[in-house]
């Protein structure tokens, strides 16, 4: 089976708020306006979401794996309770100096995906804050990457430009962009 309508999320930033000394809790965990409405409304839609998130504080001995595990687990237990879906989530345990092919802006992560759900890259969306999610998602194939101007968004706007890296569209949040997936433009070729 090859998923068609897939979307893949960063987490800090885009799901929830970030912060510098990085989300080591749950109780630190905190969803963004609109995002849980936004998976929703994508998720009703039939859109396949994929996590796809760097989280170092494993590999720099912040939190144990089980740490994590269970934040991953209360976060997807709360974006059902609102009527969306997580359909898997992936992540990058190591740090930055690790030089591993999984971490954004790598496409390890998203070739993981790929490899265990078929998922059509080029009618794929990635969305992301980051300078990191924007590469990753061209690195991969993917057929629109979105930056989110929450989180460090507006920050990797101006890197983005620096670089000369375009992102398919830029918006304000993850509702803004679930509204221009939804109801804009077409960012993607038409498939089927």
């Amino acid at each position: 089976m090859t998923l068609q309508k897939v979307i893949f999320l960063d987490r800090d930033g885009v799901i929830n708020r970030d912060s510098p000394d990085y989300i080591k809790s749950w109780e630190a965990f905190e969803f963004l306006p609109g995002s849980l409405e936004a998976i929703a409304a994508l998720t009703r839609a039939g859109y396949a979401l994929i996590v796809i998130t760097n989280q170092s504080i494993i590999g720099r001995g912040m939190v144990p794996p089980a740490v994590l595990e269970d934040m991953f687990r209360r976060m997807r237990a709360e974006i059902e309770r609102a009527g969306g879906r997580i359909f898997d989530i992936y992540f990058c345990p190591h740090r930055p100096d690790a030089h591993c092919d999984c971490r954004k802006p790598e496409p390890g992560l998203i070739f993981q995906a790929k490899a265990a759900h078929g998922i059509d890259l080029p009618l794929s969306v990635m969305i992301g804050d980051n300078i990191k999610d924007v590469l990753c998602g061209q690195n991969a194939g993917c057929g629109a990457t979105i930056l989110v101007r929450s989180g460090s968004g507006r920050q990797a706007e101006k890197e983005l430009a620096s670089k000369q890296v375009a992102p398919t569209l830029v918006v304000d949040d993850l509702a803004a962009a679930a509204r221009m997936i939804l109801s804009g433009p077409p960012i993607l070729p038409v498939c089927c």
